[in-house]
């Protein structure tokens, strides 16, 4: 038995979600890239591999591990590059993307190899959370003011748009997409390709993914652009689980169960956005599940299960690939999470651990 903790991800699960990529890809003629800032857990990269166009990345370390690890197209973004990161980039990059016109024509130079791109912000977003607003009161995410776009649209051969977040409404989707047309139509005319970024809930259950395909492709054909979508969290979720142990049962008003990981530590977005994590158990037995760092909000949430817990139970905390592993950390010094394929077959794979010499090197 694989000890705990560790990521458990499911590659059956994860082909379920490739089906739809390519259902997606075959009706609409998008290109889909993985989002490497939601996962870039390489080892799961062989089952993703064949039905993705790429990657798209937000920083020269995500970029290279996508040319390296996965292949294929690569798409070159950072809020703001470094002058030696643009000339390590241009040997990993398709295309580079700039956040700024200022970075564009600082670097004009340096990328004339690459088709060149800009973040187009439409100073709107789906975002229900401040923190994760693109749009939000002066946001540095992009450029908006269709002037000064149409003054460099010769530089850039596209521009990519990131607006969505968790967006499982179709209507709300068809509706900005609209609006970009209206407000940016003169703009995008002349463009080759056009990325409509990540956030769209495409693989979630009952998402209507051929209207979004027809939709893609009107888009496409009456700009004559290449349309590329960024899914992250539409290509793995539901796809992985933290696996704990339980330490320790007390109650203290409520029955509390201390397991052997930590949301602060291995599911951060959790703390974040101030979100419960997901389990799927029922019962008449309620237990807080606690995380083991000396944070006093180290809580994964409230559930109920079918028996009171005990210590050495098992639990598996659910969908826990997006945003987890790219974000997990070294707070308090607890064991980091181990990580495990469930191969088409059934079997588990230990694609790697951690120990005392990881937690060291990260250090010094």
């Amino acid at each position: 038995m694989i000890p705990t903790p560790y990521y458990l991800i499911d590659k059956t699960k994860l082909a379920a979600n490739m089906a739809k990529m390519d259902r997606l890809r075959a009706l609409s003629g998008a290109k889909c890239l993985l989002a490497l800032k939601c996962f870039a857990t390489w080892p799961a990269f062989d089952v993703m591999r064949d039905h993705m166009d790429g990657t798209t990345s937000s920083s020269l370390y995500e970029l290279r591990l996508g040319r390296e690890k996965f292949g294929r197209e690569t798409h070159a973004y950072s809020v703001a590059w470094a002058d030696d990161e643009v000339d390590e980039a241009v040997g990993y990059a398709d295309k580079i993307i700039f956040n700024s016109i200022s970075q564009l024509e600082r670097f004009a130079d340096k990328t004339t190899g690459l088709a060149r791109g800009l973040r187009l912000n439409p100073q709107f977003s789906t975002s229900h959370f401040d923190l994760a607003d693109p749009a939000r009161p002066f946001s540095r995410l992009g450029e908006w003011d269709l002037q000064k776009l149409m003054a460099v649209a010769d530089q850039i051969t596209g521009v990519m748009i990131h607006y969505n977040c968790e967006n499982d409404d179709f209507a709300l989707f068809d509706q900005q997409l609209t609006r970009i047309e209206t407000e940016f139509g003169s703009f995008l005319q002349g463009l080759d390709w056009v990325s409509l970024g990540g956030g769209i809930h495409f693989t979630g259950d009952d998402y209507p993914l051929e209207a979004l395909a027809k939709r893609l492709r009107a888009f496409a054909d009456k700009f004559g652009v290449q349309v590329y979508l960024e899914p992250g969290e539409a290509a793995i979720t539901g796809t992985a689980s933290l696996e704990v142990t339980v330490l320790d049962v007390l109650n203290n008003g409520k029955d509390l169960a201390i397991v052997d990981a930590s949301v602060e530590a291995h599911m951060l977005d959790l703390l974040i956005y101030r979100e419960p994590a997901k389990m799927d158990v029922t019962g008449d037995h309620p237990f807080m599940i606690c995380g083991k760092s000396c944070l006093a909000g180290d809580v994964f949430g409230e559930f109920s299960f079918a028996a009171p817990l005990k210590i050495g139970d098992r639990l598996s905390i659910a969908d826990a690939a997006g945003y987890t592993m790219v974000k997990k950390n070294w707070f308090n010094g607890v064991k980091m999470p181990a990580i495990v394929l469930r191969e088409l077959d059934g079997a588990l794979t230990v694609a790697r651990t951690f120990d005392y010499s990881d937690f060291e090197g990260n250090l010094g």
